[in-house]
Order: structure tokens, then C-alpha cells, then sequence
């Protein structure tokens, strides 16, 4: 038998595998994110999750262009209605549905224009920890699944590194990385972003490992497919779906720890630009005279941060291949 003939014959073996590999249409199952969807849609949790957040993603950015009054314009002190120093800052009223604040200013406004303030802050620091979780994740998952003794020691030395963030209590360092950038908005952003890095390297890491002892690895590896090829163009996409669900629970857990921020006193210095966290802060002083002014906004971020967790234990479940049938 020639080369050429073997060639023909091992090319015909090859194409007789991928014609009993390939399932026709109507035989073909259901992909991990369509039966997830579906399984999503069944699930009243999830439901509930969905509609919470699309209120307040339409608050947040369409609601800021229709507020009544501006957030920083004065209308109860140029009025005489609003006298904190006295104890009078009225309540809700047929103009101003949920009154005004210390230094009349209309609060149902501010509540509006400071949702999409949170909103930005939550998701910018989650992908900032998404980012470089991934990046430093990615990198141990493949060193420890393909890279071989050099791999490993590049992954020991970077686990070591995440181990270390995972022993500080987040909300600790937190207001560490803020206390050191200083006061501002971006440094909440980045505060809160690092203390996410973590949990998102150790996530990623952990599913590429499991994938990297897959068959298919082992098949494409016996093939001769070069090994960065397998880890970003197979191993790399299979290993998202738990990352993508740890994102929408660690947005709920950004809002929260911005919050927590910006109360402390290390978020915006500019009390003027509203802000959860900052709303509720500044609420503190009149907690005797209208309590309501801290409610408003607490309220908020619970069931924003409700929402979130709410949507992301119900696509936990769904991507669970445990529980596929």
C-alpha cells in the first residue's frame, strides 16, 4: 500500500468519524445556555430578580432625564420651608413625593439621579475585578493544566498571592486601598474592584483545571494543537459560565461595599452629586427629626442588591450541569 493510499484511507476514516459525530438537526440537543434559559424562565426566583433589575436599570439611566427638580437645586431653603437647624424639614407632599432633605433639596430627584451613581460604580467595579481575576485565573488555570513543572510553579506563586488577599476581610481592605488612593469616586471603584480579584481568579482557575482533564483536551493535545490554542480557544470558553454567574452576584456585593464607602466618608467628597451611600450618610444627623431620609435610600440598595443575588442564585442553579437532565 502507497502513502498516497494511506493518506485517501485515513482521510476517508476521519470523514466517516465527523459524519456519526455530527447529529442532524433534529437530533442535536439543547446547548448549556438555552437550557438554562429555559430552566431561568420557570424559576419565579429568577423572575423576580429579572423585573427588579429592569426597574432599576430604567431608573437609573432614563430615569436621570426626567426627574421634576434638579438634585443640587435648594428649593426648600429658598422657599423657607426647609429649617434644618430648627427641626423642620417637611415630608412627602403633592410636588415633592418624598420631601426634601436637609438642605432642601428635592429628595425623590436626588433618589433617581443617585441610582444611576450606583449603578456606575457597581458595574465599572465589577469589571475592573472581572478583568484582572480572569487575567491572573486564566493565566494559573493554564499554567496548571498544560504548562507542566514550570506551569505549576507559576501557579503556586500566583494562588499564594490571591491567598493572601482572601485571608483580609474584603470590607478591610476595602477601606485600605481607599484610605491609601484618597477620597474620590474612581477610588471606590477601584477599592471595591480589587477586592473582588480574588474570588474571580480562584473561580476561573478552578474550572480551567477541571476542563484541562477533559477528553477533548487530551483528543486536541494528541493531535498536535498547540497548547496556547487549547487554553484560550477551548478550555478559556468553557470555563465562563461559572465566572459569568459570580459576576452578577458580586455586582450585588459592589453595590453594598460601595455603599459602605462612600458612608464611611472615602467615597465622592462632593456631597452634591447624589449618591446612595452618600445619601445615607448624610442622613445620619436628622435620624430624630425625618427618618425616612436614611430609608429611602437603604431601601434601595437592599432590594437592588436583592435583585442581583436573586438573578444570580437562579442562574447558579441553571448552570448547574448537576442538575441538567
Amino acid at each position: 500500500m502507497t502513502i498516497t493510499e494511506r493518506a485517501r484511507k485515513k482521510a476517508e476514516k476521519l470523514d466517516r468519524l465527523g459524519e456519526l459525530s455530527a447529529a442532524r438537526d433534529e437530533e442535536r440537543g439543547v446547548s448549556l445556555w438555552q437550557e438554562a434559559f429555559r430552566r431561568l424562565r420557570r424559576n419565579p426566583a429568577a423572575i423576580v430578580g429579572a423585573v427588579v433589575l429592569g426597574i432599576f436599570l430604567l431608573v437609573a439611566i432614563v430615569g436621570p432625564f426626567f426627574v421634576p427638580f434638579g438634585p443640587t437645586d435648594t428649593i426648600g431653603i429658598r422657599e423657607g420651608l426647609v429649617k434644618s437647624g430648627q427641626g423642620i424639614i417637611p415630608g412627602p407632599s403633592g410636588d415633592h413625593w418624598l420631601g426634601f432633605d436637609h438642605q432642601g433639596r428635592d429628595e425623590f430627584s436626588r433618589l433617581i439621579v443617585g441610582a444611576r451613581q450606583t449603578l456606575l460604580v457597581g458595574v465599572v467595579s465589577t469589571l475592573i475585578g472581572l478583568a484582572i481575576g480572569a487575567l491572573v485565573g486564566g493565566v494559573a488555570g493554564a499554567a496548571a493544566g498544560l504548562g507542566g513543572r514550570w506551569g505549576r510553579w507559576v501557579d503556586t506563586t500566583l494562588m499564594r498571592i490571591v491567598d493572601m488577599m482572601l485571608a483580609l476581610p474584603s470590607l478591610l481592605l476595602a477601606v485600605s486601598i481607599a484610605a491609601l488612593l484618597g477620597a474620590s469616586l474612581t477610588t471606590v471603584m477601584i477599592a471595591v474592584g480589587v477586592v473582588s480579584v480574588p474570588v474571580f481568579a480562584r473561580l476561573l482557575r478552578g474550572a480551567m483545571i477541571a476542563q484541562a482533564n477533559s477528553d477533548y483536551v487530551l483528543a486536541a493535545t494528541s493531535l498536535g494543537v498547540r497548547r496556547s490554542k487549547i487554553a484560550l480557544g477551548h478550555i478559556l470558553p468553557n470555563s465562563l459560565a461559572p465566572v459569568i454567574v459570580q459576576a452578577t452576584l458580586t455586582l450585588a456585593t459592589a453595590i453594598i461595599e460601595a455603599a459602605a464607602l462612600s458612608f464611611l466618608g472615602l467615597g465622592n467628597p462632593d456631597t452634591a452629586i447624589p449618591e446612595w451611600g452618600v445619601m445615607l450618610a448624610d442622613a445620619q444627623p436628622y435620624l430624630g427629626i425625618r427618618p425616612a431620609l436614611a430609608i429611602y435610600p437603604a431601601v434601595g440598595i437592599i432590594i437592588t442588591a436583592l435583585g442581583f443575588t436573586l438573578l444570580g442564585e437562579a442562574m447558579r442553579e441553571a448552570l448547574d450541569p448537576k442538575l441538567r437532565k
